[in-house]
């Protein structure tokens, strides 16, 4: 194998695969990136078992081969070079090493045997169809902050997509919770997904695509079947074994009858609540909410820092119903917020009840919130 590429393309795709690897594993072919040259393409490939990126990259090819190279070793090699460099990677085969000259510079990686990198086939993926990389890229920004990281609720450490009904439209929903807060969006459903089973995509999976989508602006087509899902991003794939257990009927923790409705500035609400939180250094930082027509107070108060208030008046708050005290963890109104534009409506029933946020201009996504004691 050996092949010529600029060094800015091949640490780009270098990046991209280097992501997936384990950096702490037990088998010691998945710390190495697989190296094909076929029939004039470059191919580089990368996997824990769980995930597997593929990327072909533009090169100058000299001979077919393949070889299997640390990843991260690499990737670093290649990133401290100059500029501009153009990269010249050759192994004869065997169990010789991979040599890497560029320049002056010159260096030899061992490379482990290519039977010893594992194959993830992603196997028959009937489900097809294509969604924007926009439309993908929002699924994900609105719902992964509500991923568990509780590893016994494995289920939870994902999201769920799937086909559903939304005021009589089909549509593709994405929904992600922690038993704290739950996340549910909604995109039109593409074409050729309205037969996809219900997956739960996992969590090192969800990220590792949203780093792809900030680099495509076209389609990105996705197949699945009950365990695998695979995206085509511009000229990566990626595929990945899906969470195997069943999420849980989420419709059933969405209030439906909440009717004390609070509408205020998504920066007005926001900066008030990193205001007050910040009088506690305690991870939850529990911040109180009182209500009175047409006035917000926010409150927070710590036993070794003191306390704080902020009031929201007629000018940015509006609120009708009856006086209300509710208080919710400052961290997770701030990652709601965080996907609100301008105005966000809150919807209460009491003070001990779920409560429903909302973007007051977008229906399409859609946030409960558990409130806790303060």
């Amino acid at each position: 194998m050996k092949f010529k590429a600029d060094r800015a393309t091949l640490l780009k795709a270098l990046a991209h695969v280097q992501s997936v690897v384990e950096k702490r594993n037990t088998i010691p072919i998945l710390a190495n990136v697989m190296i094909t040259v076929r029939d004039g393409k470059l191919t580089l490939t990368a996997t824990d078992m769980e995930i597997a990126v593929v990327e072909d990259v533009a090169a100058s090819t000299t001979r077919n081969g393949a070889c299997t190279a640390p990843a991260a070793t690499l990737y670093e090699i290649v990133r401290k070079l100059p500029e501009g460099a153009e990269v010249e990677l050759d192994h004869p085969g065997g169990d010789a090493q991979l040599a890497l000259r560029s320049g002056r510079y010159a260096t030899s990686l061992v490379a482990l045997p290519t039977e010893d990198f594992p194959s993830m086939t992603a196997g028959t993926l009937p489900n097809r169809f294509a969604l924007p990389a926009q439309a993908l890229r929002g699924l994900i920004d609105r719902t992964r902050f509500a991923i568990s990281t509780e590893e016994t609720r494995y289920y939870l450490n994902g999201i769920y997509l799937h086909a559903a009904d939304s005021d009589g439209v089909r549509v593709l929903r994405a929904v992600a919770t922690d038993g704290h807060r739950l996340a549910r969006v909604e995109e039109p459903l593409p074409e050729g997904a309205g037969s996809m089973p219900g997956v739960i995509v996992p969590r090192k999976t969800v990220n590792e695509l949203r780093k792809l989508l900030d680099e495509v602006t076209g389609d990105v087509d996705i197949a699945l079947s009950d365990t695998r899902i695979q995206f085509k991003v511009g000229t990566i794939t990626l595929t990945s074994k899906l969470i195997d257990g069943t999420f849980p009927e989420y419709e059933r923790v969405i209030p439906r009858d909440n009717d004390k409705v609070l509408r205020v500035g998504k920066k007005d609400f926001s900066d008030a609540v990193a205001r007050v939180a910040a009088i506690s250094s305690e991870r939850s930082r529990p911040v109180k909410l009182s209500l009175a027509r047409d006035l917000l107070v926010l409150s927070a108060a710590s036993a070794e820092q003191g306390s704080a208030t902020e009031e929201l008046d007629a000018d940015r708050v509006k609120y009708d119903s009856s006086p209300l005290e509710i208080g919710f963890q400052a961290r997770y109104l701030n990652d709601i917020t965080d996907q609100i534009a301008e105005q966000v409506e809150f919807r209460f029933a009491d003070g001990a009840a779920p409560t429903v946020v909302q973007d007051a201009a977008d229906s399409s996504a859609l946030y409960v919130l558990m409130p806790m004691r303060v």
